[in-house]
């Protein structure tokens, strides 16, 4: 079992390379191993390209040339999660490990799609296939947390991000911009943004910030951007509306499309808004979403406990007034790392 894990790790490490480019797929890394030496690497690298067992079976034809056919009929693969037995936009990945006669497949988890859930595993074992299933689960479930998270709650992975003082608050009680956090955590902000499908903020942060809600600082595709705006009172020269990314303005007035500027009107913003809104991202096969504010609008899903994680940067600036920062109820982060003059928590919603 010492082996399964060591591998089964590798391939958690592989499938973290995916994130913010394979989205609404999961995260997936393979391993083939060969007398306990990896013959073989691969994973999931974008949205409709081949999944990674694909890309570890190729590497070992493309590296190992007319060795490659005994190599795999004695080989091991490792895959975090469950091979695909359908037809999508890439060919089955059970049928191409039957047809390359792997003998032994170890699996990390379940794919809880309906069109997956057990039937690769079952095809593989059909065939004569040993399947190992459940090492590593836990951690595997967490790395594709926005996927699990999608297919079972039908709404998308929902982070809170906020930053606050050291005594609490989060901004000046004059609508005014006023920066909190150092550096270092404004990069990690922007890794953060290009490994997500959306950012969302509320009209009075795109008023008095005017964001860009872009990735500027670090190498990775924009999230595509949405803000609350009822009325559409929000003026179109702000950075919101340059149209250089695709955004999103939810309101009460009108549905729309103007290029890459897209205006959906919900049926209400009094009842159930959060809901709504997490539907609405739904439909959009938006699978993560990071709530940027105001206050306002964390506060909104915070109370309608619709949130799945909160990432909070604490600095060691004192104001002594404000507005009081978003609260958690006094929770107890689950993790705690210090950048430079800033403490970010993160926790995790049960």
């Amino acid at each position: 079992m010492q082996n399964h894990e060591l591998y089964m790790r590798r391939c958690l490490d592989l499938a973290s390379l995916g994130a913010g480019s394979v989205s609404p797929n999961p995260m997936v890394g393979a391993v083939i191993v060969h007398d306990n030496q990896v013959i073989g690497e691969g994973w999931h690298k974008g949205f409709g390209q081949a999944h990674a067992e694909v890309n570890a079976i190729n590497q070992v034809i493309e590296t190992r040339g007319l060795q490659s056919d005994e190599l795999l009929r004695n080989s091991t693969l490792y895959v975090s999660l469950e091979p695909c037995a359908h037809h999508g936009k890439t060919p089955p990945c059970a049928d191409l490990i039957i047809q390359h006669q792997i003998p032994e497949v170890v699996v990390a988890c379940r794919d809880s799609f309906d069109k997956v859930n057990g039937k690769g595993i079952e095809r593989l074992r059909d065939a004569g296939v040993k399947v190992i299933e459940s090492v590593l689960e836990k951690e595997a479930r967490h790395l594709n947390r926005r996927f699990f998270t999608r297919l079972s709650k039908k709404r998308p992975y929902i982070i809170l991000k906020w930053a606050q003082t050291a005594d609490g608050f989060f901004a000046p009680n004059k609508p005014q911009q006023k920066w909190i956090s150092n550096k270092q955590s404004k990069l990690l902000v922007h890794r953060w943004r290009a490994e997500e499908d959306a950012i969302l903020v509320g009209k009075n942060t795109a008023l008095i910030d005017n964001p860009q809600l872009n990735t500027r600082l670090w190498e990775g595709k924009n999230p595509k951007r949405i803000v609350l705006d009822r009325n559409l009172q929000l003026p179109s020269g702000l950075h919101l509306f340059d149209k250089s990314i695709e955004t999103i303005v939810l309101n009460e007035v009108k549905t729309d499309v103007q290029k890459n500027l897209k205006f959906i009107s919900l049926e209400s913003f009094d009842f159930y808004l959060a809901e709504s809104i997490a539907f609405q991202l739904f439909l959009m096969d938006i699978q993560s979403v990071i709530i940027e504010g105001g206050a306002k609008t964390l506060d909104l899903f915070i109370k309608a406990g619709l949130w799945d994680e909160a990432r909070v940067f604490t600095s060691d600036i004192v104001w002594g007034e404000g507005l009081s920062a978003a609260s958690l109820l006094h929770t107890a982060p689950n993790e705690s790392i210090r950048l430079g003059s800033d403490q970010l928590s993160i926790y995790y919603h049960s």
